[in-house]
């Protein structure tokens, strides 16, 4: 695939619906702003999460990185707001024997698949794949105390800086 099929494919998903994205400069296609609303019935909902996606030259034969820019506190989150999940990892097989190769990035994903993977994981975390170790703890020992009360914070200070 070459670059310009790379950045006309990116054009089309940028206008699909079903969450808010933007790029976060005109001239660059690679790299876009997206706006996560919390799901509903989750500790999250309500909460206004942007976050980056960077894609590389090469997209789709390889996943873009996400990572938040709102602060989240999520066992899949890692303290700098890194996402790991299954679906933005590099394809192919797992050197930990962990995902299998269909759980990894595949072509056919979309901005719509991994919006949908990342609304799935704020309301449902993998705590055997943990990329916050602290986040993962709680959620486990004392998802209605610490956990919920730390989610409570973030949920609430997105509200506040969501527009800024």
């Amino acid at each position: 695939m070459t670059e310009l099929q790379s950045a006309l494919l990116l054009r089309r998903q940028l206008a699909v619906e079903g969450f808010s994205a933007g790029l976060i400069d005109d001239n660059d296609l690679y790299r876009w702003e997206v706006l996560i609303i919390g799901p509903p019935d989750t500790l999250y909902e309500g909460g206004v999460f942007k976050a980056h996606l960077t894609f590389p030259k090469d997209y789709p034969l390889r996943p873009p990185k996400m990572k938040f820019i709102t602060e989240i506190w999520h066992p899949n989150v890692d303290k700098n707001g890194d996402v790991c999940i299954s679906i933005l990892h590099e394809p192919g097989e797992d050197k930990y024997g962990y995902e299998k190769p269909e759980e990894r990035w595949l072509p056919i994903h979309t901005v719509e698949t991994i919006m949908i993977s990342v609304i799935s994981m704020l309301a449902d975390p993998n705590g055997d794949s943990p990329a916050n170790v602290d986040a993962v703890k709680e959620w486990r020992e004392d998802r209605n105390g610490e956990f919920k009360r730390k989610v409570a914070r973030c949920v609430r200070k997105s509200q506040e800086t969501a527009f800024e």
